[in-house]
């Protein structure tokens, strides 16, 4: 589990082919201390959870399957800064929300502009992720925990927007989106557990009966 407030971000080195479909992957940081990772723990790297196969002082690899690079998006493009989270411990603070590391769809950057102090980030996802997008829910972008300000379905895809802070902006790779950019998200967990719960027919009678 992570908590979607981003550490550090590092840079993809190299990306090497493995045996059969999938690849090797290693990422070089400089402000990302490795000390206290062992082979075998998880680290997000842009918001999908990737386990430590090697490392070094300054750098770790991860393996990721074909069906992982279908369904995310820069974790396979040398060059490329990714932003990077270790997993939670026990009593740690939640400064953002609980995060899983398994992304749930694509998203593409309609706009990113200041706004006064803030920066506006508006993305639209497909339409499958739209029931669980909230006004002031939570949602993941790149590994990053972000609050929804406005969500809007139109036609086969759903729209959201987020408001980014100064310091998200400069201690993520969120500064160097583009319009048309790609994004990875990641849907709040109790929503996706909720629905799970409680299929939409219950669900709906079970709030007519609260409020009768």
């Amino acid at each position: 589990m992570f908590t979607g407030i981003v550490e550090a971000t590092g840079k993809i080195a190299t990306v090497q082919p493995l045996e059969g479909e999938g690849l090797r992957v290693m990422v070089v940081s400089e402000h990302f201390p490795l000390a206290d990772v062992a082979i075998g723990d998880s680290i997000a790297v842009s918001g999908a959870c990737m386990t430590v196969v090697a490392k070094t002082e300054r750098s770790f690899k991860f393996d990721i399957s074909a069906e992982s690079l279908r369904c995310t998006v820069g974790l396979d493009d040398p060059g490329r800064e990714v932003n990077l989270e270790k997993a939670m411990r026990f009593g740690d603070r939640v400064g953002g929300h609980l995060v899983s590391g398994h992304v749930d769809g694509l998203g593409e950057v309609m706009k990113f502009q200041q706004v006064g102090e803030s920066w506006q980030l508006v993305v639209q996802a497909e339409k499958s992720l739209a029931k669980y997008v909230a006004i002031k829910g939570s949602i993941v972008i790149d590994g990053v925990s972000l609050t929804t300000n406005q969500v809007k379905d139109v036609q086969d895809r759903c729209i959201f927007s987020v408001n980014l802070i100064p310091h998200t902006v400069e201690v993520t790779t969120l500064k160097n989106l583009k319009v048309g950019d790609k994004v990875n998200l990641e849907i709040d967990l109790i929503a996706r557990y909720l629905e799970r719960m409680l299929p939409a027919g219950d669900a709906f009678a079970t709030l007519k009966q609260r409020k009768g």
